[in-house]
């Protein structure tokens, strides 16, 4: 029998955190595997100071930061793999749960100026996904706030 494997969204923010939870728990009670999956884009900005990120460090900031995150949910049993991947998250995430069982996202709640200039990760992954997607409500991350400040995240996304 092959193993459930469940692509979870990680994007450092308190609701991805809830999603990975859920996605560990998940995979704990149906014998799974989860993979945590955190997609960026790479723009070059200019800082005050005129320095330029390089896409290289961008990434591996990127590595480090979801190393810690999905670390703090790890459970013994759970094969658990992180992957960071460059691209549109909500394109990222399709291509990651294409041989999946389940895709499991957290809905940030934006309001309609930011869904309609960048569009919602969650409801394109509901309406292309080849497999089930759970989409945890944005009240799902209140009880992440704790655990994320203890991590030394702030309340918003990483990127």
């Amino acid at each position: 029998m092959s193993e459930h494997k469940i692509v979870v969204g990680v994007d450092g923010s308190p609701m991805s955190a809830a999603a990975l939870r859920w996605a560990v728990r998940q995979a704990e009670l149906t014998g799974g595997a989860v993979h945590a999956v955190t997609a960026w884009s790479y723009l070059p900005v200019l800082d005050l100071g005129a320095v330029q990120s390089t896409a290289q460090e961008m990434a591996e900031a990127h590595r480090r930061a979801q190393a810690k995150f999905v670390d703090a949910v790890r459970v013994p049993g759970v094969p658990t793999r992180a992957e960071v991947v460059e691209g549109d998250p909500a394109d990222v995430l399709l291509a990651a749960a294409r041989d999946a069982d389940l895709l499991v996202v957290g809905r940030h709640g934006h309001g309609r100026l930011v869904r309609a200039l960048v569009g919602s990760v969650s409801a394109k992954c509901l309406r292309d996904a080849t497999c089930p997607v759970v989409v945890l409500p944005a009240k799902a991350a209140e009880a992440e706030r704790e655990v994320m400040g203890s991590l030394g995240y702030e309340a918003g996304p990483i990127v």
